[in-house]
């Protein structure tokens, strides 16, 4: 089974930014990461970033065509994009929400909500990198 796993903005900074919490794990080897932990559960995994919001709606869009699974931590669009929360319900496949920190514990009021949860089967927060594995764990068995 093929599975996305999409990442918003900024995240192509892991590791340099703000490694108090999101750590020191680069986009890249987590990209390497996510895809040897695919293989070892069966999944074709192929991961992507992009700080452009258009392009994550349309990878969206080809994975509700597709009926792709989908991995997906959006970001800052987590906690304000309507454009996200339409994507996002028009997916056929399973949706798993990541985040590497948990929002709900962090200062800023606006980052406790989401608009990818309504549509997501499980959401994995605070996890750190780990949470990738868990959510590919999570489709492997569905």
């Amino acid at each position: 089974m093929k599975v996305l796993v999409l990442n918003g903005p900024n995240l192509g900074r892991l590791g340099r930014r703000q490694p108090e919490i999101y750590g020191h794990t680069t986009h890249a080897e987590l990209a390497h990461q996510c895809v040897e932990w695919g293989a070892d559960l069966g999944l074709e995994v192929e991961v992507r970033q992009t700080n452009h919001e258009g392009e994550l709606l349309d990878w969206l869009n080809t994975s509700a065509d597709d009926g792709t699974p989908v991995v997906l931590n959006a970001g800052a669009w987590t906690h304000y994009s309507l454009a996200l929360w339409d994507a996002c319900a028009q997916l056929t496949a399973p949706l798993v929400e990541v985040h590497i920190s948990d929002p709900k514990q962090r200062a800023e009021e606006f980052r406790h909500t989401s608009v990818v949860e309504p549509h997501a089967a499980v959401t994995i927060a605070g996890q750190g990198i780990d949470g990738y594995r868990q959510a590919l764990e999570h489709l492997a068995r569905v």
